[in-house]
């Protein structure tokens, strides 16, 4: 009995070494060496949200130069651009630029700057 229980404990002990050494195998992809105990391990990404949350140091924040279009509202005492489809709303770097086109439809080509929602204005001009 005594043999019995000692080759069932070291088969159970060789099991959960198998499933162990297995799972980590398929985590690393394959052609990477483990790390060391004395090199950094990044932790996992985390889930997605959709909350704002600060971009990792150097990430960039502006949108490269695009086209946007919508009308040119006072909305809670600011000037900004709201898209008429979607009536989101974008506050606008230069309101100086935009007062002139108030209630109007415009183009605005500029870069999106996404933490603040804000267009930095390169040109402005009716739409067409």
């Amino acid at each position: 009995m005594k043999d019995f229980c000692w080759k069932l404990a070291v088969a159970a002990g060789l099991i959960l070494l198998t499933c162990a050494l297995e799972s980590s195998m398929q985590a690393q992809p394959a052609g990477q060496d483990t790390p060391s105990s004395n090199q950094f391990v990044p932790a996992a990404a985390p889930a997605q949200s959709h909350e704002a949350q600060m971009p990792a140091s150097g990430e960039a924040t502006v949108t490269a130069v695009k086209t946007f279009s919508g009308r040119i509202v006072k909305e809670n005492g600011e000037i900004v651009l709201q898209d008429p489809v979607t009536k989101v709303s974008r506050k606008l770097s230069d309101r100086s630029k935009a007062r002139k086109y108030l209630d109007q439809l415009v183009k605005i080509t500029g870069k999106l700057d996404k933490d603040t929602n804000t267009i930095q204005i390169e040109s402005i001009g009716p739409a067409s």
